[in-house]
């Protein structure tokens, strides 16, 4: 998570350095073309302000992720959460609008874990996720249209994106009677 957040960290001091070039990698709705930004736009952020809103959250919600789960589980997590993310904003967010930031891994990664014990039927993980409830429930607000400038459409489909990486990175078992017969 540290290398992870270095590099947000960097490329946000090279789109302050070169005058906000890398802005352009936020996702325009609807626009073909807007397609191949669906996953750098998880790396871009409008600004120091906009990336440390999103640091805090995102190192540690991925740290618990990755702990628990393994880091190619957390990495094939994080892509489905980008992915869900993207398209849904390319799909749904306003027109003329340009959408970039790791908020929509944050709300994935809420989801992911929040939901992950109890689908793995793992004790410590379903702790796990009561944790992050408690701790970062709040954030539940942003998928309402509620603040102008902040897209809640990409926290939405983050957070949607987080409960499919969960089913679909599940711990599956043997069902309970042939694991009896080993």
């Amino acid at each position: 998570m540290l290398v992870w957040l270095g590099l947000l960290w960097l490329l946000e001091a090279v789109d302050y350095a070169t005058g906000h070039a890398l802005d352009t990698f936020g996702v325009e709705p609807r626009r073909a073309g807007e397609l191949i930004d669906v996953f750098p736009s998880a790396f871009t952020h409008f600004g120091f302000e906009h990336l440390a809103a999103n640091s805090v959250p995102l190192f540690v919600l991925g740290f618990l992720a990755a702990l628990r789960g393994g880091v190619l589980r957390f990495l094939g997590a994080a892509l489905v959460i980008m992915a869900t993310a993207g398209l849904g904003v390319w799909l749904i967010a306003p027109a003329g609008s340009n959408t970039a930031g790791a908020s929509g891994v944050v709300f994935g990664l809420f989801g992911f874990l929040l939901i992950r014990g109890f689908l793995d039927r793992e004790p410590l993980d379903i702790g796990i996720g009561v944790l992050v409830a408690a701790g970062y429930g709040s954030i539940l607000w942003g998928v309402l249209p509620t603040a102008e400038g902040v897209s809640w459409q990409g926290h939405l489909f983050g957070l949607i994106g987080g409960v499919l990486a969960a089913f679909l990175y599940r711990e599956r078992r043997a069902p309970a009677a042939s694991r009896l017969t080993r």
